[in-house]
């Protein structure tokens, strides 16, 4: 039983909290539009072993948010977001090189100064990526992104922001 307790156990688990903001002058080149740009990230990264060869699987998941204020007229833009980043096929090359299939899920709302939804943006999709695994393909940490391999699945559910021009928006919205 102990034994498979301690595989049971994480390769790596990360927790933290990103914050910030700063004063933009001049924001999307737009002269004498200053914004107060300010967010916090909640993310959760967790690396296990899976599989006969032990091979890591990554899961990552990031809840925040990010809001655009005009100093000049207090207005406000605001996006929220969910996201999950978990690894659904790692395959060992052979070669010194990792191929992993990606599920991408979630989505992110904007609320504008009314905090009325403006565009909402849910949905999924699956990509693959190629890493080098430095000669230990059961130990992420000294893996090296190498390639972006391409879309899988494309995003589905419903794609408010796809096409949109963020600085257009802040003009419009909080201008």
């Amino acid at each position: 039983m102990l034994a498979i307790t301690a595989e049971a156990r994480p390769l790596e688990r990360q927790r933290f909290v990103e914050s910030g903001s700063e004063v933009i002058e001049d924001f999307c080149d737009v002269e004498g539009l200053t914004v107060l740009e300010q967010f916090e990230d909640h993310v959760n990264i967790t690396f296990n072993a899976r599989g006969k060869d032990g091979l890591a699987y990554f899961t990552g998941t990031v809840h925040g948010w990010s809001s655009w204020t005009n100093t000049a007229n207090g207005e406000t833009l605001t996006q929220a977001y969910n996201f999950v980043d978990k690894d659904q096929k790692v395959v060992d090359n052979g070669d010194g090189t990792l191929t992993i299939l990606v599920l991408s899920a979630g989505g992110e709302m904007v609320y504008g100064p009314d905090g009325k939804l403006l565009f909402k943006d849910p949905g999924q999709t699956r990509f693959e990526v190629l890493i080098d695994h430095a000669g230990t393909p059961s130990d992420p940490s000294d893996d090296e992104f190498l390639e972006f391999l391409g879309i899988v699945k494309p995003s589905t559910g419903v794609n408010d922001l796809d096409g949109r021009d963020f600085c257009e928006d802040i003009q419009t919205f909080i201008g």
